[in-house]
């Protein structure tokens, strides 16, 4: 592939990647890769990554995987990017890393961020207070308990608020890496390294974790039940008292049940339900935007709403990414 052309005299900024025992070795190597790759394709060298923990070494994964990093330096970044850990990993006994996390920050690092339950690292170095951030949509609602000084956005896959930004689970952290990238070097780089890596070019920040509602397991069958019900009949209203029958129960304990087992009001989940199927639809076939929200809303603004509050973005919209993005795939 031909290089472009990034900013010319532009200054090589150091990317560190902060890992600790049991750390997710995607939150790793999905931004790590995005960076390497703009490196290699633009003219120049505008990164230097660094794989580092706080005492240097091999470093076990997760999965088991070992890296080998160098010690943080006590010295400015320009980049620090803190990794999530695994399901195993207590993030609060971590206490060392958010300590220098709050150091990097008053030192003048340009930007922090985190990928994953990273965020809890940046969460108790003080670094989110008072502003917007997201993690994986199974830990938000945690986050937001332990922390509730910050503004969490569940549906999103990135945000970026002063200098600290966030990303949702795994992958969402090459989301974060392009809209860097882009920030740096332009969109003809960030393009040529979604090109590269086979990834969308690329997924708004404000677009929805879309598994949030079709990953719910609520304890009860009951609820589960109504979960089924909900996704086999999207094209009839299913109101609170239709869904309260399913469940067996009066619509006043559905709706607290609902609540209490999902995080999500029954209205609201069958909202994301349609979006979620809908937009399969918009982005898969070339049917009217308006025959498909027919079947689903009845409405096309009412769609169109839904889609703004769910996505971020109307269906339009979503349908010209969806092309572009294609097209930039088969390009590759």
């Amino acid at each position: 592939m031909q290089k472009n052309a990034a900013s010319i005299g532009e200054a090589t900024r150091d990317i560190a990647f902060l890992v600790f025992p049991g750390f997710q070795i995607q939150d790793l190597s999905g931004p790590l890769a995005a960076f390497d790759t703009a490196r290699r394709i633009s003219t120049g060298i505008p990164y230097r990554c660094h794989v580092v923990s706080l005492t240097g070494g091999g470093v076990a994964s997760s999965s088991g995987l070992e890296v080998i990093t160098r010690k943080i330096r006590s010295h400015a970044y320009d980049t620090l990017i803190v990794s999530g850990g695994g399901a195993s990993v207590d993030l609060h006994d971590l206490s060392a890393i958010s300590t220098h996390l709050g150091k990097a920050a008053a030192k003048d690092t340009r930007r922090i961020a985190s990928v994953c339950t990273g965020a809890f690292l940046l969460a108790a170095a003080g670094l989110l207070e008072g502003r917007r951030a997201t993690t994986h949509w199974k830990y938000a609602k945690q986050l937001q308990r332990e922390f509730p000084d910050i503004k969490v956005e569940p549906d999103r896959i990135f945000t970026k608020d002063r200098g600290i930004w966030t990303s949702a689970g795994v992958t969402a952290g090459i989301d974060l890496a392009l809209a860097m990238i882009d920030d740096d070097l332009g969109s003809a780089i960030s393009h040529g390294v979604a090109q590269m890596l086979v990834v969308y070019h690329r997924r708004p920040g404000g677009q929805s974790q879309f598994s949030a509602i079709a990953d719910m397991q609520p304890e009860s069958d009951r609820i589960r039940e109504v979960l089924t019900y909900m996704r086999e009949h999207l094209h009839e209203s299913l109101s609170t008292e239709q869904l309260a029958s399913v469940a067996c129960i009066s619509p006043r304990q559905f709706g607290r049940a609902f609540l209490a087992e999902t995080g999500e009001t029954p209205a609201k989940a069958v909202e994301r339900l349609r979006v979620e199927v809908a937009r399969q639809r918009v982005e898969r076939s070339a049917e009217p935007i308006e025959v498909i929200a027919h079947a689903f809303f009845k409405d096309p603004e009412r769609m169109r709403r839904a889609f703004i509050r769910v996505l971020g973005h109307p269906p339009q919209s979503i349908r010209r990414m969806t092309a572009h993005n294609a097209a930039s795939l088969s390009e590759s």
